[in-house]
């Protein structure tokens, strides 16, 4: 998702001749934070948080500040891929000994980010902080879901922006950030009088929750 905690899965994929493998903490850990994501996504809270806890055991283990900070960085953008706020409490403990990215990457969340801190993003999101209406050329799902997410906390998100987060959201059958975005856009098009519109959305907001 970001660079600020891709070092808990790059070396996943390190094992060929010329590299080490990677250490057991790093491929319990990287298991643990994609799977959490995907449970979370999909509202299966008690999975998600068994695989947050697992991935939080395996990075203390170094006793790394930055580390752990990714770790809390990533439920915290799980989270604001929901629309559950970009604050991230957990991080702010561990704030004052982990690296400027990690710093950079919690303001970017919470929708505060400096022009500074810019450069310290990886650089599809660079770019669609600079210019919200490139959020479709990230191509990977959840940051481009992540980055609509931190826009919209910055007040700078197009009505664009949120047709694509549903789209994005709904291409990979992550029900929560769905409903999420979809009570947005419905509470949008109400605030602009577009009856129709509203009531198309409420109706697919209905089939969701059906799915159960």
């Amino acid at each position: 998702m970001s660079r600020l905690f891709a070092s808990l899965l790059v070396l996943v994929l390190s094992g060929c001749a010329n590299h080490p493998p990677p250490p057991d903490w790093l491929l319990t850990a990287g298991s643990a934070i994609d799977a959490h994501a995907r449970y979370w996504l999909e509202g299966r809270d008690t999975l998600a948080a068994g695989q947050l806890e697992q991935a939080r055991a395996a990075v203390a283990r170094t006793g790394d500040a930055s580390q752990m900070a990714r770790v809390e960085l990533h439920a915290c953008a799980i989270r604001l891929a929901s629309l559950q706020g970009g604050e991230c409490p957990a991080f702010a403990v561990l704030a004052g000994d982990a690296g400027e990215g990690e710093r950079a990457y919690a303001a970017y969340l919470a929708g505060r980010l400096g022009e500074t801190d810019i450069a310290k993003l990886p650089t599809a999101q660079q770019q669609a902080w600079r210019q919200p209406s490139s959020l479709a050329g990230i191509a990977d799902p959840l940051p481009r879901l992540v980055a609509a997410a931190a826009l919209l906390e910055a007040g700078r998100l197009p009505p664009a922006g949120i047709a694509l987060a549903i789209d994005t959201a709904a291409g990979q059958g992550w029900r929560r950030p769905l409903l999420a975005w979809l009570r947005l856009e419905q509470a949008r098009l109400q605030g602009l009088g577009d009856t129709g519109g509203a009531d198309a959305v409420a109706r697919r907001i209905e089939r969701v929750l059906r799915e159960r």
